[in-house]
């Protein structure tokens, strides 16, 4: 089975509002034609003004960074998931470790997000990933395997194939260090042969695994050349349209 190639972009806590749609124009004229989805994720006050440009180009899509797991009420300062419906957002990134480790997001929590973003008819990018401590000690593997057992796995295979997965290596995040494209592939073959042992071999080859952790155009082309790695949900490098475009230009 085929499965969709993706570049994400998630920006963070980075652009003001004219510097994001400048951005974002640049991304729409370069992804005209991609071998893969565009994605991208800007800050919540520049969601509906990137929709603007972006909406009549068909390989690029809208995400916002986040959603709160009730749909309204008295959480000030916070978003809710049919905000972003109503200013064209079709993806949400649920999970990312740094709201794992600054915002204390647990496994039950994401589960939670993970249901209210697909009883909306919303696209969930699943991120996983462990710590340096956690690579040393080898225990990698069975880490990851455990937050999408607890986040995910109460979910139907209908549900399940609906979503997308982002592997991020917290050691890898924004400092410079990159997993090899051979680590990358053993965890995201893991993570597949899990998805295969839980639900069945078609969900498994269905779900696009993106990979997160300092992606550059210099790295992007051989770590999406592995069999199990369906593109990237990249940070820093999605903030220059002429790197972001090398890295939609590497599938």
């Amino acid at each position: 089975m085929s499965r969709q190639l993706i570049a994400a972009g998630n920006w963070k806590m980075n652009t003001n509002y004219s510097e994001g749609i400048a951005l974002a124009e640049q991304i729409s004229k370069h992804s005209t034609d991609p071998k893969g989805l565009v994605i991208l994720a800007p800050p919540f006050t520049s969601l509906q003004g990137v929709n603007e440009v972006i909406k009549d180009n068909n390989h690029v899509k809208l995400a916002a960074q986040n959603c709160h797991v009730k749909e309204k009420g008295a959480y000030t300062g916070e978003i809710s998931i049919d905000m972003l419906i109503a200013v064209g957002v079709e993806y949400v990134i649920i999970g990312h470790s740094e709201r794992r480790e600054h915002n204390k997001e647990s496994n039950e929590l994401l589960a939670k997000k993970v249901d209210l973003v697909l009883s909306k008819g919303l696209i969930p990018i699943f991120c996983c990933g462990e710590s340096l401590e956690i690579r040393e000690a080898g225990t990698h593997i069975d880490f990851v395997a455990n937050q999408l057992k607890e986040s995910l796995f109460h979910l139907s295979s209908s549900d399940f194939a609906k979503l997308v997965i982002a592997y991020e290596p917290i050691w890898a995040i924004g400092t410079g260090v990159t997993a090899s494209p051979e680590q990358a592939q053993d965890m995201h073959q893991s993570i597949r042969k899990l998805l295969a042992d839980q639900y069945d071999e078609a969900i498994a080859n269905g779900t696009s695994i993106l990979y997160g952790g300092s992606v550059k155009p210099a790295n992007a082309k051989e770590i999406f050349s592995k069999a199990d790695v369906d593109g990237g949900l990249v940070g820093g490098a999605s903030l220059k349209a002429g790197d972001f475009g090398d890295i939609i230009d590497s599938f």
